[in-house]
């Protein structure tokens, strides 16, 4: 597939670093590579999904696989690539599609410190994608909320085409759901950040997986919280408790100690969050960190150029919890 070819090789010439440095400098927008996995086994229609370009590290041709024995219903086998031994998986069987080919290519992705490779039939394009016009998946729509966000572009015909944005932590919790599925233990987090009484973390992710993690840690270290699934969620929750707290003499930092965001939303991703919360008067000096699976030093740099207070990769809930009471000890 040409198309398909020409996109293998500008990921493979354009270094990843680069890679960070043009998604990130254009706030509010991503970079997504599109490909597709077969038809749909409940609408038999050919789907095109995406996934943020920052977490793709290479695009190749699918190798020989060896089979691995006892290995899970997605994995697919194993591969040798750069020196390094990796897991295969089947990305079509993980998102109830039925492929309508053998995949030819693979996307080698990274998450948290990992390396996950995963197969699929074709790569489309690289897009490029404002938040705000990423509309986030209803409830109940989807099962086990693999699918993060669903966004519009237009075809080569002048039509438009819905594009299924991925959820890796979602597809990597389905794949070996054992991690998210564990209780966090105080006992095994070093860190103890305090909070003022009377107040607490608002956090916002629209990652069902990472809204379990987060409650799991927020709860272990006895943190109050509230959690929302979007940046503009967030937004009106503060714009609410801004409200509320005017109203009683008050001030925001007395209802809200922390903001913790993710990068990556739909609606309102959370650059654009921070930026809003450091430019209102409002929310002086309300502290906020930002949890994001984009571990790059470039998304870092901006998100702190942002006025972000502290960066935390997901997901370590010990990183977290030193984050967490380094960014609050601050305040």
């Amino acid at each position: 597939m040409a198309q398909g070819e020409k996109v293998v090789n500008l990921a493979k010439q354009a270094p990843r670093e680069a890679r960070h440095e043009a998604v990130a400098t254009a706030d509010g927008q991503l970079d997504v590579l599109l490909f597709r996995l077969g038809a749909s086994l409940a609408g038999g229609e050919s789907e095109l999904f995406g996934i943020n370009v920052l977490k793709i590290r290479e695009i190749v041709a699918m190798p020989e696989l060896t089979s691995v024995a006892g290995a899970g219903k997605y994995s697919m086998g194993a591969t040798h690539l750069r020196g390094q031994v990796m897991a295969v998986y089947d990305l079509a069987k993980l998102a109830d599609c039925e492929p309508l080919a053998q995949p030819s290519l693979m996307l080698i992705t990274e998450y948290s410190g990992g390396t996950q490779a995963f197969a699929v039939q074709s790569v489309e394009d690289i897009v490029t994608l404002v938040w705000d016009s990423v509309s986030p998946v209803q409830a109940g729509l989807v099962d086990h909320g693999l699918v993060t966000g669903i966004a519009r572009i237009k075809t080569p015909d002048g039509g438009t085409q819905l594009v299924q944005l991925l959820d890796l932590e979602a597809v990597l919790e389905r794949i070996s759901p054992e991690p998210a599925g564990g209780e966090v233990s105080l006992g095994r987090l070093e860190a103890t950040p305090r909070v003022r009484p009377g107040t607490m973390v608002l956090v916002a992710d629209d990652s069902y997986v990472a809204r379990l993690l987060l409650g799991q840690t927020l709860k272990a270290l006895e943190l109050p919280f509230q959690i929302v699934n979007s940046g503009k969620q967030a937004w009106e929750k503060l714009e609410a408790l801004a409200s509320a707290a005017s109203a009683h003499g008050q001030v925001v930092r007395d209802k809200v100690a922390l903001m913790l965001t993710d990068l990556e939303m739909p609606e309102m991703d959370g650059l654009t969050l921070t930026k809003k919360i450091k430019h209102d008067p409002r929310f002086a000096g309300l502290p906020v960190v930002v949890h994001s699976s984009l571990s790059g030093t470039t998304s870092q740099e901006h998100v702190r150029a942002a006025g972000a207070d502290g960066y935390v990769t997901k997901f370590s809930a010990q990183a977290l919890a030193r984050e967490l009471e380094q960014v609050l000890a601050r305040q």
